[in-house]
């Protein structure tokens, strides 16, 4: 099973223009990232030079800062393909030198983590490239390759919201092999891979906060209780909390406030970028019709569905949730070209009303209330841009 994804386009696009930049592709392992060039580079005429960093021969020229050396390297070829590209030193340094020396020459890297490889690319190639993010499979792009309607779609819902989308988990049928498969992959990037890219003195810290964030998916978050509960300092658990987010396994949002007294802004709340993974730290894979923490699923799901189709489609917003001291909230709320989008997510039938706090103090935007039936528009934004 080889799901297209959206962001295959938006390379090709790149790959096939006259002049384009360095392009960076950012995604946690197993999301796809090397299958997803390998498909757009089908799409490429020229001769191709692809080079995992893990291959010795070629680190030493990849990390020279020689241009006569470099220039060797790629001599004959229309494109260079690094996959994980963080792993190689100076890569940014050396990317800067083949993209100014060489002209003509495509490039296109794969990381990750943002971590390490922003930390390297971000100044040396400052204005040269543009950077693509790849995410587990969105439901827009199941849907897409299994030509289903939104009804079909949503049958699928109890699935995604216990397992999640990551690629090879969704081509398991067996319901013991994919929780067998979130196990691997949970151990694997999660604990290994994010405590390779920084020097943490507590391990064991790291996976305390992620479980305790796990419980936590949607709530606000106070630091100083993780720090009080984990007994290490609040700039520890920021600094935890930063390295998840720039290897790909949370997110944070934060809250939405005009200054106003009654709104609270000072605790963020955290999603992960996949449910199937937070529901392997905590060990429940329970169906959503027995479990308790279903609307803390639903939630998460939705806000990592949004913005895997918002960065696909470049639908480029504010993001926040908005709630006051007296208790009214909105689970997510969009600034788009000066305009406010407030969303509450229901799962079930009834359709919620927009809090009067809201709509009073912000009476020019709009509100919606998400639930299975309507969702679809929510979580595809190609659909709009399309039309």
């Amino acid at each position: 099973m080889l799901i297209k994804r959206i962001q295959e386009e938006n390379l090709v696009v790149e790959l096939t223009a006259a002049k384009t930049k360095v392009l960076v592709l950012y995604g946690a392992r197993q999301t796809g990232k090397t299958t997803l060039v390998h498909q757009a580079l089908k799409r490429f005429s020229g001769r191709v030079l692809e080079i995992n960093a893990d291959n010795m021969p070629f680190l030493e020229s990849l990390g020279s800062r020689n241009p006569d050396q470099l220039r060797g390297l790629v001599h004959g070829y229309d494109l260079l393909f690094i996959d994980e590209a963080q792993r190689i030193p100076d890569i940014g340094i050396n990317l800067k030198i083949l993209y100014d020396q060489v002209p003509g020459l495509k490039i296109i890297v794969t990381g990750s983590s943002s971590l390490d490889l922003a930390n390297r690319v971000k100044e040396p190639l400052t204005g040269r490239t543009w950077t693509y993010h790849l995410y587990p499979v969105s439901v827009e792009e199941w849907a897409g390759y299994y030509g289903a309607n939104d009804f079909e779609t949503a049958q699928k819902l109890p699935e995604w919201l216990v397992y999640g989308l990551y690629p090879e988990v969704i081509g398991i049928e067996n319901q013991r092999k994919k929780e067998r498969h979130l196990r691997e992959l949970t151990q694997s990037y999660l604990y290994k891979d994010v405590l390779s890219l920084a020097s943490i003195r507590y391990p064991e810290k790291l996976r305390q906060i992620l479980k305790l964030l796990a419980w936590r998916t949607g709530k606000l978050v106070s630091v100083n209780e993780l720090a009080n509960t984990l007994q290490i300092n609040r700039d520890a658990v920021n600094n935890y909390i930063d390295l998840l987010e720039k290897s790909f396994v949370i997110f944070r949002l934060s809250g939405y406030s005009r200054n106003l007294r009654k709104e609270m802004v000072k605790m963020d709340k955290i999603y992960f970028y996949d449910t199937g993974v937070r529901n392997s730290l905590i060990e429940n894979y329970q169906l959503p019709t027995i479990r308790q923490d279903t609307g803390q699923l639903w939630e998460n799901f939705l806000m990592a569905e949004r913005l895997k189709t918002s960065a696909y489609h470049f639908h480029h917003s504010n993001r926040y949730f908005w709630r006051t001291q007296t208790g009214a909230e909105l689970d997510y709320v969009e600034e788009h070209s000066g305009q406010l989008h407030g969303y509450e997510f229901k799962l079930g039938s009834r359709v919620a009303r927009a809090p009067k706090t809201w709509t009073e103090t912000y009476p020019e935007s709009t509100f919606q209330c998400i639930n299975p039936g309507n969702f679809m528009n929510f979580v595809c934004l190609g659909r709009h841009l399309q039309g």
